[in-house]
């Protein structure tokens, strides 16, 4: 959406073919049954059973980390027992084509993750399957990025052709061939800008990429599901959210030569994430039915194809937003669509996840509001690698005492912005911290800057909304400076807040942040 998570380093250039074996088969092929499309179902593939997918993106493969973010706290496997004791059935995955090629990833507490310790960005995402097959969890595979850097409006850009993407999508699809854990590819997140549906201008046309995307997976592996989003504008020329728009589908839908394996999936988001003219409807938000009939809603009545709403999500602080996620639920649940909710994550910047902060304390209120379509289920959390004890709220490095700079804030103000930074949490050579700042009503913010001593502090690792930097690293007199970028700044508008993030290398986290806040308007 027009989120999007981190601020990160440039890409690097990348090979053309990855020339990667396949992963392990495994037992699972003769007992997990693939999926296939039935007019608006999606159906076990063995006895026709109706599958209704219910996903939650655990995203991280797609930023400069190249892992699942939130390792630096928990076990791989406590994130896929969370998933599933909430009660979803899938993860939908997260990657950038550049992360596919890095021998090693970032981020990654190796005590807590031992089996992750050298691993290249493909052998997590072959731990990431297997850990989801071990709680009962399918994985969708979704090409967030092109490069880590940012989201790109069409498929490919000049650094990522068209034919790396298919090249990339058929290696995954031979990777995981014996894996149905592995039931779809959502071939390119959010299309949106010039991307087209059926204009039949080769450069612009996203129904036509798609096609030739997954009729090329196919040749690899025929049982995968294709999962196409729409684009941002109809061919009436009016706008919805990135990927959202699917009206072409009714005269152009995407045909393959490999029958019943298409999902239509759209992105659907309120008010908070940005303002659609729907949202200031008289008759909101009972007019919310009628704006997903027009735009993706037909595909199911009429008995098209399945859609799977791949991402919608919400911080569930407004009244608006509370309206329209209830609205939403009930939507899916009255026409037994298939969904993703963004996210698991607790660092989305606008919609928060599923987690607080410590990746460990479930966002309750968020949970009730699923209930009438997620239905938990107990399912044991495991404990850390011995002699490590499973994490509490607000977990420090694994088998320590309690890092005494967790949780500790610091408030400042400036020109109408306040700003509050928590160390939210600390492992060997790292820490997180949170930085939640409003901007009071009628400041209309220009920029802003927050900076705090960190002595010791080597490195920026990551950071979402904000680029950051260490002035005199390694030092006793190390400082770092965070200023906002992308949505971490234009979303800081009048009476707003924007959450902001970032991990730093460190010796330790600093016991006594002291904040300063610089904002102009």
């Amino acid at each position: 959406m027009l989120r999007r998570v981190l601020a990160v380093l440039a890409a690097v250039v990348l090979t053309a073919s990855l020339g990667v074996a396949s992963a392990p088969a495994t037992a699972e092929a003769a007992t997990i049954p693939w999926l296939k499309t039935h007019g608006s179902k999606i159906q076990d593939a063995s006895t026709g059973k109706t599958v209704t997918v219910k996903a939650t993106s655990w995203f991280g493969m797609e930023t400069d980390t190249c892992a699942p973010h939130g390792l630096w706290s928990i076990t791989l496997d406590q994130g896929m027992a969370q998933i599933s004791g909430m009660g979803f059935n899938t993860v939908r995955l997260p990657f950038s084509n550049e992360c596919l090629t890095k021998k090693s990833v970032g981020s990654v507490n190796t005590a807590l993750n031992p089996k992750l310790a050298k691993a290249s960005t493909l052998t997590v995402m072959d731990a990431v399957v297997a850990s989801a097959r071990k709680y009962n969890l399918r994985v969708i595979l979704d090409r967030h990025r092109p490069g880590s850097a940012a989201q790109s409006e069409l498929w490919y850009t000049k650094k990522y052709s068209e034919s790396r993407w298919i090249s990339d999508w058929k290696m995954l699809a031979k990777r995981y061939k014996n894996q149905p854990t592995v039931i779809g590819f959502d071939l390119h997140n959010e299309p949106q800008g010039s991307a087209c549906w059926g204009c039949g201008v080769t450069a612009r046309d996203w129904r036509a990429a798609a096609t030739r995307a997954g009729n090329a997976i196919h040749t690899i592996n025929s049982k995968l599901l294709i999962i196409v989003e729409g684009v941002q504008y109809g061919a009436d020329g009016k706008g919805t959210w990135w990927g959202g728009n699917l009206t072409g589908v009714k005269t152009k839908p995407v045909t393959l030569k490999v029958k019943n394996r298409v999902v239509y999936s759209p992105h659907e988001y309120p008010s908070s994430v940005f303002d659609q003219p729907w949202f200031h409807d008289k008759r909101y938000p009972e007019n919310l039915r009628a704006v997903w009939d027009k735009q993706w809603g037909y595909i199911v009545t009429k008995n098209i194809a399945p859609v799977f709403v791949g991402e919608f999500g919400t911080k569930l602080q407004t009244s608006s937003d509370k309206k329209w996620l209830s609205k939403f639920v009930g939507y899916l649940k009255d026409r037994r669509i298939s969904w993703g909710y963004w996210s698991f994550n607790p660092n989305s910047g606008d919609t928060g996840g599923l987690l607080k902060d410590d990746w460990f304390t479930r966002e309750k209120t968020k949970l009730a509001a699923l209930k009438p379509i997620l239905t938990p289920k107990n399912v044991r959390y495991p404990a850390a690698p011995a002699p490590t004890p499973a994490p509490q709220p607000r977990p420090s490095s694994p088998g320590t005492k309690p890092d005494p700079a967790v949780g500790r804030s610091a408030s400042a103000s400036s020109n109408g912005v306040s700003a509050t930074l928590t160390v939210t949490s600390s492992w060997p050579s790292k820490y997180q911290i949170a930085l939640a700042l409003t901007a009071s009503s009628g400041v209309k913010v220009r920029s802003w800057t927050a900076s705090w001593a960190s002595p010791g502090a080597t490195a920026v690792d990551s950071a979402w909304g904000m680029s950051c930097r260490v002035a005199s690293p390694g030092t006793a007199s190390a400082r770092i400076s965070c200023s906002g970028v992308d949505w971490g700044l234009a979303n800081l508008t009048q009476g707003s807040r924007v959450d902001v993030g970032a991990i730093f290398t460190a010796s330790k986290a600093p016991a006594s942040p002291a904040l300063s806040l610089s904002a102009t308007r």
